[in-house]
């Protein structure tokens, strides 16, 4: 007697066709290529936008083709200073995990690990509090980069190790301001996340629930018409959840807005007091009075 399967074992019964293994190879050095690609891709736009991101701030307007062109200089210094630092994320973390799991794996502990837990907890617990110490301080230059070294590339036509330069008096000269800013930024950032969620959540429910209610509709007059998984449904199905992908993208993006425009100000206004070519931008000094001449009898 044959036996019924199901749609979701038919779907998992198609499996993929053959192929040779070098093209599958090729196939993943090529997606590996790719997303190498549109991840340097992003750094740049990231790099350039947030220089329109900081003009329309301080002209209070947004003329983001006019601004993007504009920048083009000082974003791609900001972009290779974003890469550099990536970079030096990588090499830290190789050299802080890479040699302690290399000695530990010379001396035996990591094939013996039984006889030798003391070392390797009192060492695993070292290393994490290593990691995050660096995690954390890359962080801190990650956040001051975008907050307090675009300003001065902005406005002073300096590269990103000309700006540190010149921040790190500031920030040894008040060091507990800057510490109560990154305090601040990091409470209303985690303040920001859940309203922005919550409200994402509430908006992506609303979409889903009458999409989902239509798919599922869709699908019941499918199997009664006699469709099944095959290579056309599922690309029709491959398609429809790109765009309602892209349409829950684009709404979690409009929600943020407001968080996204916050916080570049709030860090303008808060370095503008202790920068003065910012401050001279901000709140330009008003025309000088000019008393009007006595008119001649």
């Amino acid at each position: 007697m044959p036996t019924r399967t199901s749609g979701g074992e038919r779907f998992l019964e198609l499996g993929l066709p053959a192929m040779n293994p070098v093209a599958y190879a090729a196939l993943i050095a090529l997606l590996v290529v790719a997303v190498l690609v549109l991840w340097v891709l992003f750094i740049y736009v990231n790099s350039v936008m947030r220089f329109v991101l900081f003009d329309s701030v301080v002209a209070k307007q947004c003329e983001i083709r006019q601004y993007w062109n504009r920048r083009q200089k000082p974003g791609l210094r900001y972009f290779a200073w974003q890469l550099l630092l990536f970079l030096a994320m990588m090499v830290g973390l190789t050299i802080l995990v890479g040699i302690p799991a290399t000695f530990a794996l010379a001396v035996g502990w990591l094939k013996q690990s039984s006889q030798h837990m003391v070392p390797l907890i009192l060492g695993g617990v070292l290393l994490f509090f290593l990691v995050t110490t660096f995690v954390v301080l890359w962080l801190i230059v990650l956040v001051f980069s975008k907050d307090f070294i675009v300003p001065q590339m902005a406005l002073e036509d300096i590269g990103p190790m000309e700006a540190w330069r010149r921040l790190l008096p500031m920030l040894k000269s008040e060091k507990g301001g800057y510490a109560g800013y990154l305090g601040m930024k990091i409470v209303m950032s985690i303040g920001a996340a859940v309203i922005v969620g919550i409200a994402a959540m509430i908006i992506i429910l609303l979409t889903l629930i009458p999409i989902g209610g239509v798919g599922a509709v869709l699908v019941l007059m499918g199997k009664s018409g006699g469709l099944h998984w095959n290579l056309y449904t599922i690309t029709l199905a491959v398609v429809i959840g790109s765009f309602l992908l892209a349409f829950i993208l684009y709404v979690v993006s409009l929600v943020s807005v407001p968080a996204i425009v916050f916080f570049p100000a709030y860090s303008i206004y808060f370095f503008a007091a202790r920068y003065r070519a910012l401050d001279a931008v901000l709140r330009p000094a008003p025309p000088p009075f000019l008393s009007p001449e006595p008119s001649s009898y």
